[in-house]
């Protein structure tokens, strides 16, 4: 079964499809839907007990995850330097000498895009100029996403306008919790609107939606209303993204392609910290979706320190040494 699991480490893989058009809010697709938790657990455990990949087949895959990375800062001190740095970190996610080691040297390889608060936007935009990086920007209220409607559609137009290419937007979880599909399923088309040529990426911060019922119903009504990445959380839950989760998300949107034959994005994002993680969502992925969720214009991971430890296990499978995290700083 090993070979079934080997992912090239290539860095140029293009996908022609169509972008999700949404289609009008059908209940029908999601309501009764029934989540059996204890097979959903099972399921995602056996998703690191039932295979693994060694050596040279687990640095393949470390490689294939850096170009699936949201590479994100989003603090309360962000700087114009430190967006610059990571910038710089997104375009040489690995050193001249760890490339050349694994048999990667003059081969592009960057981290998937970098993510920033909106008034960041422009000062990643002039750092990735020319590295084909696009920049992704949080939006609508990030993270609570409870501030007024025309606010939040005005900062996703301004987000834009900066030049971000990717907008991550949040829902109203009342709205999810209350079952109130119409309604939320209008406030995400109208965020659809406002980004216009940038791809939307809708948060549903699935820690706060307390049933996978509710997750997998916010899931339906954000692709319903043209979301490209349904994306589990912001990072700032008590509850981040999760496997079980994650399976309950990637079976909706395998669902909704099924029905309308349009191709969703994922986005696990907050807690993934380590290579093993990253190993772990890939599989979940490839077993569920198939090979073209193994690239990031359908799969990203929302996440900056799991980035060193990648670097960390890569630098192990050259020289058989561990070295300390503080060696690969993200910015």
């Amino acid at each position: 079964m090993q070979a079934a699991h080997q992912v090239p480490a290539t860095t140029e893989t293009a996908h022609a499809f169509n972008r999700n058009a949404g289609c009008p809010l059908d209940v029908s697709m999601f309501d009764g839907h029934a989540v059996n938790l204890s097979a959903t657990e099972r399921r995602a455990a056996s998703l690191t007990t039932r295979r693994s990949v060694k050596k040279a087949h687990q640095a393949a895959w470390l490689v294939n995850a850096i170009r699936m990375i949201d590479l994100t800062t989003l603090a309360g001190d962000d700087t114009r330097e430190r967006v610059r740095r990571l910038c710089a970190k997104a375009a040489q996610p690995l050193s001249p000498q760890l490339k050349t080691a694994i048999g990667m040297e003059g081969m592009r390889l960057t981290t998937g895009a970098v993510c920033v608060y909106p008034t960041m936007v422009r000062h990643a935009v002039e750092a990735l100029a020319g590295t084909g990086i696009p920049v992704a920007s949080v939006a609508t209220g990030f993270p609570a996403g409870l501030t007024p409607l025309n606010l939040r559609l005005a900062e996703i137009r301004y987000a834009v306008e900066e030049g971000a290419e990717e907008i991550d937007i949040v829902i109203s979880r009342e709205l999810a919790l209350k079952e109130n599909w119409s309604e939320l399923y209008d406030e995400i088309a109208a965020m659809r609107e406002a980004c216009g040529p940038a791809h939307m990426k809708a948060i549903l911060a699935t820690g706060e939606l307390r049933t996978l019922r509710n997750v997998y119903a916010a899931s339906m009504v954000a692709m319903q209303a043209g979301a490209d990445f349904i994306k589990t959380s912001t990072g700032k839950e008590g509850v981040n993204a999760t496997l079980p989760v994650s399976l309950t998300m990637v079976r909706a949107l395998r669902d909704y392609g099924a029905e309308t034959g349009f191709k969703i994005g994922f986005k696990p994002a907050g807690g993934i910290k380590s290579a093993k993680e990253a190993i772990a969502w890939q599989i979940l992925m490839k077993e569920e979706m198939g090979r073209d969720w193994l690239n990031p214009d359908l799969f990203r991971f929302g996440a900056s320190s799991m980035l060193g430890d990648i670097e960390r296990q890569i630098e192990h499978f050259v020289t058989g040494r561990y070295s300390a995290a503080n060696r690969h700083a993200t910015a």
